[in-house]
């Protein structure tokens, strides 16, 4: 619901959550965040892919009290080359993406 909005609307609500939200989160429980959010979104019947799972890991996390960035930008790898956004720890990188063929992307914007 939060992405019907005007895009500035919903990356304000992302970084008062963010602020809110001080304890870090490791990286297994940034996965099991990310896995539950595509979890539940086989029950929506709208569309739910990388915006909408990245952003419902970043909220769930700042609901716990913890910090996520949300991260918006180009993938390069796997092919083809498409818009992306994903779920990052700041000093880890992105979590719950595939990167078994490596992760080759460019950030536009980190929220």
């Amino acid at each position: 619901m939060l992405l019907r909005l005007p895009f500035r609307y919903t990356t304000r609500v992302v970084r008062w959550a963010r602020i809110r939200a001080r304890r870090p989160v490791s990286r297994a429980q940034a996965e099991v965040l990310v896995l539950a959010v595509r979890h539940a979104g086989r029950w929506w019947p709208g569309r739910v892919a990388c915006m909408e799972t990245s952003l419902g890991a970043v909220l769930a996390a700042a609901l716990l009290g913890q910090r996520l960035d949300w991260c918006l930008g180009v993938r390069f790898t796997p092919p083809p080359v498409e818009y992306h956004a994903w779920a990052a720890l700041p000093d880890v990188g992105p979590v719950g993406e595939y990167t078994a063929a490596g992760w080759h992307h460019h950030t536009a914007l980190t929220i």
